[in-house]
């Protein structure tokens, strides 16, 4: 071991024994893990920077990804890449879904009349 990780590693040590690591913020909550496979393993980090800088609002990226994913079945003649593209613009419409929840938006009329055309799409 270098000396970095066993000065860090003595300061972890000394922190849970002074009790620093009791009562934080989302203590016994569950850690919600970010899907990133969408973007490529090289471009992942700068997305989590802009991502955390504000500049990336991700409901905007969920409804251009909804509206390429329709494109494609439009276009689409085989029926296996049908069912697959019907498989994921399924699970982007519920990450939608689930962001609006989030942010309490799902009431209003826009969003009311955009998840009525996802659903008859899913028909």
């Amino acid at each position: 071991m270098d000396l970095f990780t066993i000065l860090s590693e003595d300061k972890i040590k000394t922190a849970i024994k002074d009790g620093e690591f009791k009562n934080l913020p989302g203590l016994g909550k569950y850690f919600e893990l970010e899907d990133l496979s969408h973007i490529p393993e090289e471009l992942r980090v700068g997305y989590k920077m802009m991502k955390n800088a504000g500049m990336i609002n991700e409901a905007d990226n969920l409804k251009k990804e909804i509206n390429t994913i329709e494109k494609l079945m439009d276009a689409c003649n085989d029926e296996a890449e049908s069912s697959r593209l019907k498989q994921e613009l399924t699970e982007k419409s519920l990450k939608l879904d689930r962001l609006f929840k989030k942010r309490k938006a799902l009431n209003t009329p826009a969003s009311a009349f955009y998840k009525e055309k996802i659903y008859n799409k899913l028909k």
